[in-house]
């Protein structure tokens, strides 16, 4: 018996104990109460009300178990849970918290279609396991965080999409994969390098990163020459070939064997693996270079299932990408408030994609077809002062183990009040977002991960926008669109054209930020929102030459529609959006209150100390 080897295979279980399954699970149903309630997936029965929480009642499909917890309800139907008092009953016996458990005792409830429910279900336990994996490798706790690099804090994430309750599905790694290239393990990887032939492989690009000046700087001159000489050897032509980047893990598990025909007549050619080492970002498929942080970000196709998802690159949509980079550059690059508030975005600068004729035939939009396709994007490192350090906006919600809070931590390290710090957070997030909206309508994907902040001294400067091209729309019919740039535009109401800030950002950000510094900052929820409508309000005054499109767009409207993220999920656990037509593929259930309605009538713009006094 080889004991080292049984050692290393004990290892990659190590985390997966009874204590902190149980710590994970409880984690996991607490989550999943709150935002299947806040989506009206499910309905809660008040007990009993109390001064500092109420006792509700979730009843299942099964009469004889019943949940009870304490929780209080925050603006945006945010239910504030307190998850050491959830307890099960079955048949009046207090049983274990099994989150597995819990999605098939409530199946009926949320719907879910019985040919999707295996899927699900693999994602929630993947999602538990990569839970306990985290809370049981966690090096920093929240103030040792609030000193740590941009990487460090990368990879000290836990909690994935505040959302979403399967979160961390990556179904497809084996466990020796999940170790290898999850982004919450402390390994960094080389990307495989192959030749895709001209006749199937297009490059694009920016004008300051053509081919032969990306190649040279990404992999270096040395191993640029050795690719192009592997070639030669092969009696093939390095002009005839284009060089592409592919994750180890998509190489393995697809490329080799469902390109087994391109390979076999060298359409494909396998390279061999670059000298820099990378590590995956929260995102997964992003790929940060750790031997060379100021090069491009590298994001490539990963055929894993995640979050309702098969992570693909689209070959086709490769072709617009830096089309779409040049003319968001343009129209924005001369903005006077964009300049003013340091809104800045990391170019897509190139991209690669490869088609499979075999696959072509059955539809561009099939999984297959976005198996082989990369693109290039700047680093955060390129475009920051010396001084300033980076950390993803998802961050400002993370919680530890000993529930601390880094947001806390970092306001309690700045020289600001509460008040003062969220006075420059929201000029250097929201103000430039809202600007877009009303100035442009051309609205972004905001989420936590979308969003790189910029802090000196612990307070936010200014924000970096990625995933610019996937996941930006135009709403305004009357801007003219390069050809290849087109697909961004996408015919919506006003009604609609609102929820980029109150879905994208009240409700899928902001809900969850308040909630911390309500519990762990003991700050007002009030005075939170007061200072949103502020923004918003001195934004307003600033631009009164938009006061047409303030009345369009209402940000102050007395209620909007509630967008239902997992229900989208549960629906489709394997393809939740059609990103042709996204907003067609919304689910929406009622509304909600608009926690800034109540400030519409205020036209003058008052200081945040003014608004703690007034909110008092």
């Amino acid at each position: 018996m080889n004991i080292s080897n049984t050692s290393r295979i004990l290892d990659q279980v190590s985390h997966l104990t009874p204590e902190v399954w149980a710590i994970v699970n409880r984690n996991l149903i607490r989550k999943a109460i709150g935002e299947f309630a806040h989506e009206q997936l499910l309905q809660l029965e008040l007990i009993e009300e109390k001064d500092s929480c109420d006792i509700y009642k979730l009843n299942t499909d099964t009469p004889e178990i019943v949940y009870y917890f304490n929780t209080k309800k925050q603006a945006l139907d945010h239910w504030q849970i307190d998850r050491f008092s959830i307890i099960k009953m079955d048949n009046d016996k207090e049983t274990e918290l099994d989150a597995l458990d819990f999605v098939l005792e409530l199946k009926n409830t949320l719907g879910i279609p019985d040919d999707m429910l295996p899927t699900y279900m693999e994602e929630i336990t993947s999602t538990l396991h990569g839970a306990a994996y985290k809370h049981v490798s966690q090096q920093y706790n929240a103030k040792e965080l609030a000193e740590a690099d941009f990487q460090e804090i990368e990879k000290s994430m836990t909690e994935g999409h505040p959302c979403f309750i399967a979160n961390n599905g990556r179904n497809g790694f084996n466990i020796k994969q999940y170790h290898h290239f999850a982004p919450e393990t402390p390994t960094t990887f080389s990307l495989i390098w192959i030749a895709g032939h001209k006749a199937k492989t297009d490059y694009h690009s920016v004008s300051s990163h053509n081919y032969n000046v990306l190649m040279k700087n990404e992999l270096g001159k040395e191993v640029f020459q050795l690719f192009k000489k592997q070639l030669v050897d092969l009696g093939l032509d390095p002009e005839d070939y284009i060089f592409i980047p592919v994750h180890p893990w998509q190489w393995d598990t697809k490329i080799s064997t469902i390109f087994a025909q391109d390979i076999a007549q060298q359409y494909i050619v396998l390279l061999g693996k670059g000298n820099d080492q990378y590590a995956a970002q929260q995102s997964i498929r992003t790929l940060f270079n750790t031997t060379h942080p100021e090069k491009l970000y590298a994001k490539t196709a990963l055929s894993i299932l995640n979050m309702g998802f098969m992570r693909g690159l689209s070959p086709y949509y490769m072709s617009s990408t830096p089309v779409i980079t040049d003319w968001i550059s343009k129209l924005l690059e001369h903005d006077d408030f964009l300049k003013k508030n340091k809104f800045t975005m990391l170019g897509e600068v190139a991209t690669v994609g490869y088609r499979n004729r075999y696959y072509e035939t059955l539809g561009k939009t099939k999984a297959h077809n976005k198996m082989l396709s990369a693109l290039w994007r700047e680093s955060p490192f390129s475009k920051i002062d010396k001084g300033q350090k980076l950390m993803t906006m998802a961050a400002f919600l993370h919680i530890d183990k000993d529930d601390n809070s880094l947001v806390v931590e970092l306001i309690k390290a700045s020289s600001l009040s509460v008040e003062g710090w969220l006075e420059h957070y929201l000029q250097a997030y929201l103000a430039p977002l809202l600007h877009c909206l009303f100035q442009y309508e051309l609205v972004f994907m905001p989420h936590g991960e979308n969003l790189i902040m910029v802090l000196e001294n612990n307070i936010p400067v200014k924000v970096l926008m990625k995933d610019i091209t996937e996941e930006v729309a135009i709403f305004d019919k009357t801007i003219e669109l390069p050809e290849k740039a087109k697909r961004l535009y996408i015919e919506v109401d006003n009604e609609i054209k609102a929820l980029a800030i109150f879905t994208d950002v009240f409700d899928c950000f902001f809900r969850f930020l308040s909630d911390i510094l309500v519990v762990q900052g003991g700050y007002c929820e009030t005075i939170f929102w007061k200072q949103v409508a502020n923004c918003i309000l001195k934004y307003q005054e600033e631009h009164p030459q938009l006061s047409d499109k303030f009345q369009q767009i209402d940000l102050f409207a007395p209620e909007f529609k509630r967008c239902c993220l997992n229900r989208l999920q549960l629906m489709n656990t394997q393809h939740m959006l059609n990103l042709v037509d996204p907003v067609e593929s919304l689910q929406f259930k009622g509304t909600l209150k608009n926690p800034i309605a109540q400030y519409k009538t205020n036209k003058k713009h008052t200081k945040s100390n003014q608004s703690y006094a007034a909110a008092q």
